[in-house]
């Protein structure tokens, strides 16, 4: 009969858990393979020069105040927004001009939005596969010079064309007046955010206000596997105009 060593067994047992990492709870994602480009020139506040305005209605603005208010957690009062597979980008289905409004920037962060787009049958699966971003709002955080229902007409796609959009988290030098493109992004697809925990992905939610026939989208500016997330996603909230040409 043979005799265990349990104090040579308690030895080992302590030298493999000592070797054992913990997994790590975010990646850093970094888009070094993308081109970065400005839609149009912007001040030195990051406002853009070729703004177009909406009116955005009471109703449209009291539906966001209620449904995206300010310190709420949306994955308690909304679930069914982070358990579904759908993603917040904006697929095409006929010829259109698309258009992409600011409603609020509720962050402390000087964040900025961009789009990217890729074929809708071809769901980007890391960074590599996002070869150009777009600066849309250089500066829709805080402090920002935007006001509601500025609006920028994004041009003309085609069928099979997916959009989708980006916040850099604290992408704009408030005092350089310049854009960090090696800021955080946190996007709409949710396979390219840092997060490793596939619920703790999401981003960015999309909201149908059928009232007007427009997608609201809002965001989340912090890593949600941080304690300081607040997950109210209205960080900056914008929507979605699309006209079919």
């Amino acid at each position: 009969m043979k005799t265990i060593n349990y104090c040579s067994l308690f030895i080992i047992l302590l030298i493999l858990n000592a070797c054992k990492k913990d997994d790590p709870v975010t990646k850093p994602v970094n888009f070094t393979a993308t081109t970065y480009q400005s839609l149009a020139p912007y001040s030195t506040l990051g406002l853009p020069n070729n703004l177009l305005k909406d009116t955005i209605s009471d109703s449209m603005i009291s539906f966001i105040n209620n449904i995206l208010p300010d310190g709420k957690n949306e994955v308690n009062a909304h679930p069914e927004w982070f358990t579904t597979s759908a993603i917040a980008d904006i697929p095409i289905t006929q010829p259109s001009e698309v258009y992409l409004t600011f409603v609020s920037g509720n962050a402390n962060n000087a964040n900025s939005v961009a789009y990217y787009t890729y074929p809708t049958n071809q769901v980007p699966a890391s960074a590599t596969d996002i070869k150009l971003i777009t600066y849309l709002f250089p500066n829709a955080g805080h402090l920002t010079p935007l006001s509601p229902g500025d609006k920028e007409d994004l041009g003309k796609f085609d069928v099979g064309t997916t959009i989708g959009l980006v916040l850099m988290a604290n992408a704009w030098d408030t005092t350089n007046h310049t854009l960090n493109n090696n800021a955080v992004h946190f996007c709409s697809t949710d396979a390219l955010n840092p997060e490793v925990n596939p619920d703790l992905k999401r981003h960015a939610v999309l909201i149908n206000y059928a009232p007007e026939n427009k997608l609201i989208i809002g965001f989340e500016d912090t890593n949600r596997t941080l304690p300081q997330c607040d997950n109210d996603f209205n960080d900056v909230v914008l929507y979605w105009t699309i006209t079919p040409s």
